[in-house]
């Protein structure tokens, strides 16, 4: 058997940067093609069922990273309750690249990617909520206050993402991402 001549990894990556730029509706498998160094025929032998398997193989690609970079630090008990929400909101800067990439869940929503991807956004945003809920418990909110500072996070971090864009300046996303932290930190 002759070994793959692009990696899983490089795959995924390029499929996400597809997708986020272009959404579902817009990705066409030339784009989604020439983005892997793949050729359309070899794409498709790697996903068989198309385009919508590619985009589940995103939000799969991005969960995981999310988890590992984002959650587990919120969880990880072996740090401080602060250095544990840094480290998650560094996560945050990495995974949209300090601002300038558009989020996952927002370019798979639009069209018909809402009705394939309900599942996928819904638990992920799920997820989001849950983490965050638990580190602001372990910071000395309430359930209720950290349950409600937690949806805030999520939706003055999807916002900045569309306001940076927008206006072309990535200070919103950097302001947003600090004043969470301090909302969390009470400072």
């Amino acid at each position: 058997m002759r070994p793959q001549k692009v990696l899983d990894n490089d795959i995924l990556i390029g499929l996400t940067k597809v997708f986020r730029s272009n959404g579902y509706e817009g990705a066409s498998l030339k784009e989604l093609a020439e983005a892997t160094g793949l050729k359309k025929a070899s794409l498709y032998h790697r996903f068989p069922n198309g385009k919508q398997e590619m985009a589940e193989a995103v939000f799969s690609y991005i969960s995981t990273w999310v988890k590992e970079h984002i959650f587990q630090p919120l969880q990880n008990e072996q740090h401080t309750a602060e250095l544990r929400l840094k480290n998650g909101l560094d996560g945050i800067r990495k995974l949209y690249d300090n601002g300038n990439e558009v989020c996952i869940f927002r370019a798979l929503s639009m069209q018909t990617g809402l009705e394939l991807f309900e599942q996928q956004i819904n638990n992920g945003m799920t997820q989001w909520i849950d983490a965050f809920t638990e580190i602001g418990i372990v910071l000395g909110f309430t359930p209720t206050e950290a349950s409600q500072h937690a949806l805030q996070t999520l939706i003055e971090v999807q916002g900045s993402l569309i306001v940076t864009k927008g206006m072309d300046t990535i200070s919103v996303f950097e302001n947003t991402i600090k004043r969470i932290e301090n909302r969390y930190l009470k400072t």
